[in-house]
This record gives C-alpha cells, structure tokens and sequence, in this order.
C-alpha cells in the first residue's frame, strides 16, 4: 500500500526556483539508478508531469556525461505523490560516438508512475539552419506578472500575452497561449537549464484547450473536470539561458473525445528558437462517483 514518507504534520519547503532545481537535480544512488527527493505534503499531492521530465533530462545528462540532451519525451501513466521521493532508473540502450540512446523508467512505492526515452548527441556546426519565426506578441516589459493561485515561485517571473491565462469562464479566445517567463539565479550546469525550460511545457495546453468554449476554464481543472498532462516531447535546439526570458508558444491543434493535443516553441527574446514541444493531454468530465482526477498535475508549479 501507498504511503507518505514524511510525517503527515511536516510542513513542506515553499516553492522556490531552488526547490524546482532540487527536485529535477536527481542524485544518483548506483549504477543507471537517481532519486529525486520529496517536497513534501501539499493542498494537491500531485507532481506535475514537467517536473517528472525535468528530472528525466538530469537523469539521462548524467548517465552520459559527454553527450547533450537532444529529446526526450515520456508517458505520464500514473501521478506520483510530492510527499514521497522517486526512484529513477536509467537504462542506456545505446551508446555511439555521436547519438546514445536511454530509457527512464520513475518508479514510487516500488509502482510504476512514467517511462520515456531520451536521445543524446555530441553535437555538431551548423550544415544548415531554419526555423519557424517568433510569433508577433507584447514583449514582458509591457504583461504583469502572472500571480493566480499556483503560479507564482520565488525566484520565476511568468507574463502571459494578452491576460490570456483567465479564470473567467465567459473570457473566450483561440486555442492559444503565449507566455513569457524567466528565472532570478543561473543554474550551474546546462541540463539544469534544460530541466528549468522543460518544466513549464505542461503549464499551458489545459487553459489554451479551454480558452474557446464558454463556461470553461483553467480553474475548473482537478475540481469540476478531470485533467492531466499524460505524455510530453521536447527537443532542445540550441542552448537556452533561463535567466533571460523565454517565450512560450502553445496552440491546441486538437480536443474532443477526452483529450487534447498541443504544439509548442520555445523562443529567446531574441527570436532565437530553442526549444520544441509537443503535449498530450486528458481533458474529460468526471465519472459520477469520482471527485478527483487521476492523471498528473497540469498546474503552474
């Protein structure tokens, strides 16, 4: 049976950039095996599925050391808990001078939570070079700050284009969000940029999926609808300092029939991309006797 491993009255470290960076920053514990430690008890005792990826970027980062992070993508099977820590196992299925690949397998209370796969590379000087154009958006300076219940952390700073990231039910717009955001502290290492940068890609697709149905929204999300993010790619381009801000790009291209499906960029403020992402997500009613949802957490920690 499930159970905590902190005492139930032990309060937990508030959400803090160095907390995200302690979380995702797994320790390894022997050969192909990490544990990411427990925050601790929560309103929601749910990891949300960025944090889980994160945390598989280190883990494949450090089992090979002389490659970069490439891609990685994961299935989100069954939530894993805050107040327990998680046992990850990394098993290299090849590795070549210039791509290894590895499979991450997150396990809880000895019970499988995700599984996915990462591909690294040693890199290489451009042959060739393109990419998609930054969208036209309001540059941060001119967006407030993002500070509804589970979004703000100390030390993260995020501004959504257009107040777009609405609790009104009646607030409707296209099935997309852009959204600014920007750590205070430089990681010390590059894959824990990347860990940063992978975390907020399951913020977004819920909200953007809502935005053009009336009497709908973010805030419904794990109360009166049933949602989670249950699987996320992301390939890393170029490097990313996430200290400077990066833009969040995210359209639905697909919901019905419970889920939904988004595509994203990331962008510097340059124009520079850096990052894509794909999200799949579960967006459904709950069954009758149910009061919670089951998939993990699609909210801003």
């Amino acid at each position: 049976m499930d159970r905590p491993l902190v005492a139930p009255d032990t309060a937990a470290p508030p959400w803090t950039q160095a907390e995200l960076l302690r979380l995702m920053d797994v320790q390894p514990c022997g050969p192909g095996r990490y544990l990411a430690p427990a925050h601790g008890p929560t309103v929601r005792n749910v990891a949300e599925a960025g944090q889980l990826l994160g945390a598989a970027v280190v883990a494949a980062a450090k089992e090979v050391p002389g490659q970069r992070v490439v891609s990685a993508s994961m299935i989100f099977s069954r939530a894993a808990t805050h107040d327990a820590p998680l046992a990850i196992d990394v098993d290299v299925l090849r590795s070549g001078r210039t791509f290894s690949t590895a499979q991450v397998h997150i396990r809880q209370h000895d019970a499988l939570r995700c599984a996915g796969i990462v591909l690294l590379d040693t890199g290489a000087p451009d042959l060739i070079r393109s990419a998609a154009p930054m969208p036209r958006v309001d540059p941060p300076h001119l967006l407030r700050s993002l500070d509804t219940p589970g979004s703000v952390v100390d030390g993260r700073d995020m501004r959504v284009v257009g107040d777009a990231y609405d609790p009104d039910p009646d607030a409707v717009g296209p099935p997309e969000l852009f959204a600014w955001t920007r750590f205070r502290d430089t990681p010390d290492h590059d894959y824990l940029h990347a860990a940063l940068l992978t975390q907020s890609t399951g913020h977004w697709t819920v909200a953007a999926a809502l935005r053009p149905h009336p009497g709908f929204d973010q805030s419904m999300a794990h109360s009166t609808i049933s949602t989670g993010i249950t699987m996320i790619t992301i390939t890393f381009h170029d490097a990313a300092d996430v200290t400077q801000w990066l833009l969040y790009a995210t359209r639905v291209t697909y919901a019905g029939r419970g889920h939904a499906q988004s595509e994203g960029q990331v962008y510097a403020i340059d124009g520079n991309l850096v990052a894509s992402y794909s999200v799949h997500a579960m967006v459904r009613g709950f069954p009758a006797s149910d009061t919670a949802s089951v998939g993990p957490a699609d909210t801003l920690l």
